[in-house]
């Protein structure tokens, strides 16, 4: 089973229903039992960065994270999931977030002909091997939606990078712990392929 953690973000129920078109089952739920007893632990949304931290804290939903990490569920973040696994966000200077990985998240910065946020389709490359990329082509395709992007303090973590202004570190994984700044769920093929290779670790 699929637990994908609802603390009132935006885009779960696409989550949800790219799980399911994979053939898993999965349930949307803030229950701690639940999300504990899971095979893989998704974390999505689209909103702000503290906002999301005010939430997670009031729904009890900060130590039930760290404990399926913790745990060594497999664990994904998505978008804004990617960023609030990290320390901070420029966004709301002085939230803290939830600290499983060291970095932190900031603007992208203004260029003449680049919009923000940045939405739309971005080619992968591929610094270090990841799991989730398993099957996929360099440079392919995937869909973005953010004015916030994640400068990680490990290189060594960073399995996808893209470039829209500056370099953006698009995907990560340590251990079971896996995340990416882009939609897996609305990318298409390639996406689906992402999602199922983290559904399969």
């Amino acid at each position: 089973m699929v637990a994908i953690i609802d603390y009132d973000a935006g885009n779960i129920r696409s989550v949800e229903k790219a799980a399911k078109l994979l053939g898993h089952e999965a349930v949307v739920t803030r229950d701690r039992e639940t999300i504990l007893k899971s095979d893989h632990v998704i974390l999505p949304g689209v909103g702000a960065f503290g906002d999301a931290m005010d939430k997670l804290r009031r729904f009890g939903l900060v130590d039930t994270i760290h404990e399926a990490v913790n745990r060594k569920l497999p664990f994904l973040g998505i978008c804004l999931g990617l960023q609030l696994l990290f320390e901070s966000s420029e966004e709301a200077p002085g939230v803290e977030g939830l600290g499983l990985l060291p970095g932190k998240i900031l603007r992208i910065p203004e260029k003449e002909g680049l919009k923000i946020p940045h939405i739309g389709w971005n080619s992968l490359t591929f610094p270090n091997q990841g799991r989730l990329f398993a099957g996929i082509a360099q440079g392919a395709y995937v869909y973005f939606v953010h004015s916030y992007y994640l400068q990680a303090k490990e290189p060594e973590i960073v399995t996808a990078a893209t470039e829209y202004g500056t370099t953006i570190h698009a995907s990560v994984e340590r251990d079971n712990l896996f995340a990416c700044q882009f939609h897996p769920e609305k990318s298409s093929e390639t996406g689906l392929k992402i999602l199922q290779n983290f559904l399969n670790s």
